[in-house]
């Protein structure tokens, strides 16, 4: 039995922010990807419900597995029922799989065991080909004469920021994105990049110690604080101009000009590099297989597809930058080095007097030379 206070909300990412630890999550999340698997876990609750599936079996989801993992309990499809009768705040009551509130109860799901995800697992493997299949056909329908235009011949917005002639380091929000940020660590110090970051990559920047030069996105994964860091702001639109974002920028004083694109955002990050001359891009938590677009949400990949095949001949993915770029040592630890030798020559040289007779003779030899 687990006993404590309820926080829901239909949009995981947005219920993160604001989700105790110790608490009971409520969300509506078909497929919980791993991105919000790790939020979760990272906010630490005594349990997880779910109204939806949280394996549909379209395609082997890792989220789940991670919740269990973690030794959080994870009740399955319990449909609105959680929605409609349990209040933000209300004490709640988890025996098994059932659900209670004021003694009431309120909703029935599925108690989701280890055992229980792996056999859903093993299912979804089994429609990845027709998954694979869907997703190619759905990509290469997308591909079309008007898509090209868009994404070889886009207008850009004007910024301040010059990259011409400098590396730019992208950051989204993706898979290992704060481990991959620390690996490059020495690299962003040495180099010194024009860094863009997607949403809530700004905000992984920001617990580094850095801060971006550009923001771009949607703006719904990414703190206030981020976006009031003096970053310049590019709001990702849709192509009829509608910018969901634009309200909450407005709120805090931001004056932005949104970018109306269809593509992902990251896939604007990597344009405007692009087409401001940058002379490197690298690339840190960007999507680039089946399961990680199929965590997003996204059908195919279209826009990215085309973005790749326009900017990769200054591509380079922020793993292989870690393992290629070795940091020169700072100075001061060359000095202390540079000190440390100094000290072992001279101590060698107080404790050994045929060393001091040798040099001795080498001083006479140099002044007579010299004629000193």
């Amino acid at each position: 039995m687990i006993v404590g206070k309820a926080y829901k909300g239909k949009k995981t990412k947005d219920l993160l922010r604001q989700l105790p630890a110790g608490s009971i999550a409520i969300i509506d999340h078909a497929d919980i990807d791993r991105i919000s698997a790790e939020g979760l876990v990272a906010t630490a609750p005594k349990a997880v419900i779910n109204a939806a599936k949280s394996i549909s079996g379209r395609y082997p989801n890792v989220g789940p597995g991670i919740i269990n993992a973690a030794g959080i309990l994870l009740i399955d499809d319990c449909g609105d029922d959680v929605f409609t009768n349990i209040e933000d705040g209300a004490e709640i009551c988890i025996k098994g799989a059932k659900i209670f509130c004021n003694s009431k109860l309120v909703a029935t799901g599925t108690l989701l065991t280890g055992k229980l995800i792996a056999d859903y697992l093993k299912h979804a493997e089994r429609a990845m080909d027709k998954m694979m299949a869907d997703f190619v056909k759905n990509t290469v329908e997308h591909l079309n004469a008007d898509a090209v235009a868009l994404i070889f011949d886009p207008v850009v917005p004007e910024i301040k920021t010059n990259m011409h002639g400098r590396q730019a380091l992208v950051v989204v929000r993706g898979y290992d994105y704060k481990a991959d940020l620390k690996m490059l660590n020495p690299y962003i110090h040495d180099m010194r990049p024009i860094l863009i970051a997607v949403d809530g990559g700004a905000d992984a920047l920001i617990e580094m110690g850095l801060k971006p030069d550009i923001i771009i996105g949607d703006m719904d994964s990414i703190t206030d604080d981020a976006l009031l860091c003096g970053a310049e702001i590019i709001p990702h639109a849709y192509t009829d101009g509608t910018c969901p974002s634009l309200p909450r920028l407005q709120g805090l004083g931001i004056q932005a000009e949104p970018w109306p694109l269809s593509a992902t955002s990251e896939d604007l990050a990597l344009l405007l590099a692009w087409e401001k001359k940058a002379e490197l891009i690298v690339a840190l938590g960007t999507h680039s297989n089946l399961v990680e677009y199929l965590d997003k949400g996204r059908s195919g990949m279209a826009s990215s597809f085309l973005v790749r095949l326009k900017v990769g001949t200054k591509l380079v993915d922020a793993k292989g930058v870690s393992k290629l770029y070795r940091a020169a040592p700072p100075a001061w630890q060359v000095l202390v080095v540079l000190l440390a030798t100094l000290f072992v020559v001279a101590s060698i040289i107080a404790i050994s007097e045929p060393l001091r007779d040798v040099l001795r003779v080498l001083w006479l030899n140099l002044r007579t030379n010299l004629g000193i």
